[in-house]
């Protein structure tokens, strides 16, 4: 079916990736189409099929997960429909979490989840949505981006203007596209042509990352 998620799945335990391919195979809009147990293996496995989601454990045998979200989404990131990464943790709101998230992640999950949970963030991802909720990211962001002191510099300059400024400090407080929307007074249309400005000049894939970028501006506090 061409309207397949098509999924790849990375861990080093080859009885964890039979598994959730043994379920996921259950259900019919989503395809598992490549395996990997290595971070490199990975990152040429992404090259040659472009999956539309990934399944990344953090920790490898060769390089860490992290590294190799980062090192994917750095090469994948143009195009219409890049590779979109589910990190799998074994803990929650780690430093692991934190860091697959500035890598490129759109999202992270316990390897505890229960299936359905994971069926529903693969979905979500594959739709071009971030994992966790923007509440939830911007609560988990504050967290450790407080935790470094005063908020950092950005690196760079990203020429926003100053709507999309408001619009970007809005997104970090957790306002979605219609709660913007109404709060000045813009059709949802005109704010998502600024959110996608914003992300644009930001390079941010997702919510989650803009919420990420906006904290490193100092917005949003």
């Amino acid at each position: 079916m061409s309207d397949q998620i098509r999924i790849a799945i990375v861990d080093d335990d080859a009885v964890t990736r039979v598994g959730i391919r043994t379920v996921l195979s259950y259900e019919t809009d989503i395809a598992v189409v490549g395996e990997a147990g290595t971070g490199r293996d990975a990152i040429t496995l992404v090259g040659t099929l472009h999956p539309d989601v990934l399944l990344m454990d953090v920790q490898l045998p060769d390089m860490d997960g992290i590294a190799a979200t980062e090192a994917i989404t750095r090469a994948h990131t143009n195009g219409e429909n890049p590779t979109r990464i589910i990190v799998l943790t074994t803990f929650n709101y780690d430093d692991y979490v934190f860091r697959s998230l500035q890598a490129g992640a759109s999202g992270f999950l316990l390897k505890r989840t229960r299936i359905e949970e994971l069926i529903d963030a693969i979905r979500t991802v594959a739709a071009g949505n971030a994992l966790p909720t923007p509440d939830t990211t911007r609560e988990f962001v504050a967290r450790f981006t407080s935790s470094d002191g005063p908020p950092k510099a950005p690196q760079q300059d990203y020429h926003l203007t100053a709507r999309e400024t408001e619009v970007l400090t809005m997104i970090a407080k957790g306002f979605a596209n219609a709660e913007i929307a109404d709060e000045l007074g813009l059709s949802i249309d005109t704010v998502k042509t600024h959110v996608k400005h914003v992300y644009m000049k930001c390079g941010a894939r997702d919510r989650v990352h803009a919420v990420i970028v906006a904290f490193q501006m100092g917005l949003g506090r």
